[in-house]
């Protein structure tokens, strides 16, 4: 790369000219390169126009942004912008009409895995609470690639950036739940949950929790796998976020108690129970206001399972003076950004036949 930069210059008249693939028939003229320049730093062009641009750039080879001295860090400045216009949720759903979503998909397949995981990032904001761009990214077949990265990929933030457009894609998307069961993706969720990297576990125990409010019926997916076990492991972790979102899972799979899927005589369960409650009992005053959420889950968890009351609420350390000052719902505003919260769609009148469920380990 040039010590100024990316040589930015044409590229975009380039793309246009040449969409078959071919080199471009003439050097580039003071002109081209003034009016590209203009157009890529200039203020006045309007978001539309400028999603346009960045559309034919990201259309065009590898192997010319290389020859055009573009690095991986000027296309993740780009990718960063796009992010930006497409916090609108309008603009969001303009991306796949400009032309702009396919070859954001095809980001998706980059052969860098900085790229890779900002396409996945970018993705994540365009379908976030936006059921019509939902839909154009399953219609566009975008949901395949996201869980091969999901499940494959050698880069860890690749994978983890995967499925957090993929938990993006499929909440509140019938469409994508049956995709996600269909596709094996609950062995892919515990593949991440036995990882050592603590945003890649937050991220799958999120998206467990919310698929097993949505359809009782995948608890029992969750048993077969495994994921009690696992989670009676992580509701020990040194991270307060595993911590309690393994502890709202294991909560999850007691709603039925018919169906047995948290065995409540299983003995590590009772012995999690105890040594988080002894921990609780211990913490400082700080500490105890930071761990709301897992006090209240523990107590719960044990007055669901051994029919008495915890040992936190006869201490009176389930609720305390500082909770007032919280928000109501730490979890969901740890994992939900507000921006798109009122876009949000949801027809619970909706009642879905059963799909057919595949158990294994994931491909």
């Amino acid at each position: 790369m040039a010590n100024n930069g990316p040589s930015w210059d044409g590229l975009l008249k380039w793309s246009l000219s040449h969409s078959d693939g071919a080199s471009p028939s003439r050097p580039l003229s003071e002109e081209d390169r003034q009016w590209f320049m203009e157009a890529m730093q200039g203020h006045t062009i309007d978001s539309i126009s400028r999603m346009k641009q960045i559309s034919q750039i990201m259309k065009m080879p590898e192997h010319l942004l290389d020859s055009q001295g573009v690095t991986t860090d000027d296309l993740e400045g780009m990718l960063d912008e796009l992010q930006e216009h497409v916090e609108s949720i309008d603009l969001a759903n303009d991306l796949h009409s400009i032309g702009g979503l396919v070859p954001l998909l095809s980001y998706l397949k980059n052969s860098n895995a900085k790229i890779r995981a900002k396409a996945a990032d970018v993705l994540t904001t365009v379908v976030q609470n936006n059921p019509r761009s939902q839909q154009l990214v399953m219609e566009a077949n975008g949901f395949e690639p996201l869980l091969t990265n999901f499940i494959t990929d050698p880069d860890i933030r690749v994978r983890t950036k995967a499925l957090g457009a993929i938990s993006s894609l499929i909440r509140h998307n019938q469409q994508g739940i049956t995709a996600f069961r269909l596709a094996n993706g609950y062995a892919g969720l515990r593949d991440a949950l036995v990882s050592d990297t603590v945003r890649f576990q937050r991220k799958a125990l999120n998206l467990i929790h919310y698929l097993l409010q949505e359809s009782n019926s995948d608890c029992r997916i969750v048993r077969d796998l495994g994921f009690p076990r696992i989670m009676i492991h992580l509701a020990s972790n040194q991270d307060l976020e595993v911590r309690e979102f393994a502890l709202r899972g294991l909560l999850e799979l007691t709603r039925e108690e018919s169906q047995r899927n948290l065995d409540r005589a299983d003995v590590n369960l009772r012995q999690l129970l105890e040594e988080r409650t002894r921990r609780i009992i211990a913490m400082s005053e700080e500490d105890l206001c930071a761990a709301r959420e897992e006090r209240e889950l523990v107590d719960i968890l044990w007055t669901v399972c051994y029919d008495e009351p915890s040992l936190l609420r006869e201490r009176g350390l389930v609720y305390l003076p500082c909770d007032d000052e919280m928000a109501p719902d730490v979890v969901r505003d740890r994992f939900e950004p507000p921006l798109r919260a009122w876009a949000a769609r949801r027809d619970d009148e909706i009642n879905e036949p059963p799909v057919p469920l595949l158990l294994g380990p994931a491909q």
